[in-house]
């Protein structure tokens, strides 16, 4: 228990430095790339993804894991993501987000994290109910990860999954490039083809690929000033994948809005709330072990600590007072990402960025759900002044 303890500040406080420097929130990666085309940190959440699936499939491959996480799959994913996508997008900051912006100081998150918190105990409250009229008549199937399942060894299946996605956002990269150029010389421009878009989009990604590289190796050459200066998201992504490497090999999988909702239950059970009463804090998140703290609890209260210390190390901590017209934002949001996470269930992290990463059937409904939310939620903040997607 001491040694799992020890990883867990070690796992926390990293990837809550690898959140904070790199900005990594997931709200940005998609609200931006819908309302602006700005795929910024877009890709390093693809980056995150891809990598920490190489990761963790290989281990699993080698039996050097410690479980999956794999609620059973139906609607309750579509609903829950789509829920939870709305709730973050008006409070501005995914489930990870809110914690690293709470470690630099902004009060507001500290607010959506207490309105996260009530969106839990409302759940709590009606899980009896909603598991006879929502989870029953909503899940079609057990829960599974594709790596258990595929006659395919694990890691090749992840290299292979990798190599896919690798090669769509690439397409994707070669049609806006062509879409580019014949905007610009309609007369010269030489039309897509089936082959040769992905060509130009590989090219245009190795380009990328290299211009990062060497801003690294730049980097490398004052590294105390570049540890201060904000980081590029594909570099905070392999931070966090290493991070999660560790945890999926000493503890479980990365996961955020399930801990938070240990977290509520045992902060109630501190004032005299039997929460162990309660069946989905006593049968469902504490598994009739009794209310009290685990291992992942610890792991994200040392998140926010890892962020706090990173914004200190760089000049941006800063305690920061919300304004009164953002205060519906924390509220509203934050409750319909609590009750979202757990209608899901799991928020960003457990189905985008670790659900995905397993290859979860769950979660793969889930993200749909989630990106849904955010899209929706997206055109309504903008609707007056229009988004580019």
């Amino acid at each position: 228990m001491v040694s799992q303890l020890a990883i867990a500040a070690v796992v926390g406080l990293g990837i809550g430095a690898c959140l904070q420097k790199g900005r990594f929130c997931f709200v940005n990666a998609f609200r931006d790339l819908f309302a602006y085309k700005d795929t910024r940190v877009t890709k390093g959440v693809i980056a995150a993804v891809l990598v920490t699936m190489v990761f963790w499939g290989t281990a699993y491959q080698l039996g050097y894991y410690q479980g999956f996480w794999t609620p059973g799959w139906g609607l309750t994913g579509l609903v829950g993501g789509f829920v939870f996508g709305i709730g973050m997008t008006y409070a501005g900051g995914c489930a990870s987000g809110t914690l690293y912006r709470a470690g630099e100081g902004y009060v507001q998150y500290w607010i959506t994290l207490l309105f996260m918190g009530v969106g839990y105990v409302a759940f709590t409250a009606a899980f009896p109910t909603l598991q006879s009229t929502y989870f029953a008549s909503l899940t079609f199937g057990e829960g599974v990860s594709l790596f258990e399942i595929s006659p395919v060894p694990a890691g090749l299946l992840a290299i292979g999954v990798a190599a896919v996605a690798t090669l769509v956002y690439a397409t994707v990269l070669g049609r806006e490039h062509a879409d580019t150029a014949e905007r610009a010389t309609a007369a010269s421009a030489r039309p897509a083809t089936i082959v040769g878009t992905p060509i130009v989009g590989l090219q245009r990604l190795a380009a990328g690929t290299r211009a990062y590289a060497a801003g690294v190796r730049d980097a490398w050459a004052d590294p105390v000033a570049a540890s201060k200066r904000p980081w590029d998201p594909r570099s905070a992504a392999l931070g966090i994948s290493v991070f999660a490497l560790l945890w999926f090999t000493s503890v479980s999988i990365v996961g955020i809005t399930g801990p938070e909702a240990r977290w509520s239950g045992y902060l109630l059970s501190l004032v005299g709330v039997d929460a162990g009463s309660f069946t989905y804090w006593g049968s469902v998140l504490f598994r009739g072990a009794g209310v009290g703290l685990t291992v992942d609890m610890v792991m994200i209260t040392f998140l926010v600590v890892g962020a706090g210390l990173a914004a200190y190390w760089s000049g941006d901590f800063s305690l920061r007072m919300p304004r009164k017209r953002r205060l519906p934002n924390a509220v509203l949001g934050g409750f319909a990402m609590g009750a979202g996470s757990r209608l899901a269930p799991g928020c960003n992290i457990g189905n985008i960025y670790s659900g995905l990463a397993e290859l979860s059937v769950h979660s793969f409904i889930a993200t749909i759900g989630i990106v849904a939310g955010v899209y929706v939620m997206t055109h309504w903040i903008y609707r007056e002044v229009g988004c580019a997607i």
